[in-house]
């Protein structure tokens, strides 16, 4: 394999009714995961293939705007996402058709806001997972000047 390409397996092994584990002989956590609640069968309170699309996306956000700020030498108190997706009906069928990332940035110094909203856009615009699914990405990012409460 090159340093062009990477490959992350994921095992899953279906336990009973809707549900299953995730794994990964890379990873020491198991995840367990359901059918959603919205659906027949659905099981409350589990991960659902939906909330791990958007947590995918919203991880990928992360983890682009940390290197990001690093290389670009933006210091930053704390960094929280909350991140929305959408399945609505899309010709009949479901689709996920929208995540709304809404990054909540902490910085100390007024002078920089600019500079963060420009790395959060920049990294929202890098994310290799945004860039690989047709689900529309929306960012709406806020910058706080001052300590985290």
């Amino acid at each position: 394999m090159s340093d062009q390409e990477h490959n992350y397996q994921v095992d899953l092994d279906w336990t009973r009714g809707r549900k299953g584990t995730l794994s990964s002989d890379k990873l020491e956590t198991e995840i367990e995961v359901a059918t959603p609640p919205e659906f027949p069968g659905g099981v409350e309170g589990i991960w659902s293939p939906e909330h791990l699309f958007v947590a995918s996306v919203s991880s990928c956000f992360m983890t682009t705007f940390t290197a990001i700020a690093e290389y670009s030498k933006l210091k930053f108190e704390n960094l929280s996402v909350k991140a929305i997706g959408t399945m609505a009906k899309v010709d009949g069928k479901f689709a996920m058709t929208e995540i709304v990332l809404k990054p909540t940035l902490i910085i100390q110094d007024e002078k920089y806001v600019d500079k963060a909203h420009r790395i959060m856009e920049k990294a929202e615009s890098a994310c290799l997972i945004s860039r690989s699914v047709k689900t529309t990405i929306s960012l709406d990012g806020k910058v706080v000047v001052g300590a985290m409460n």
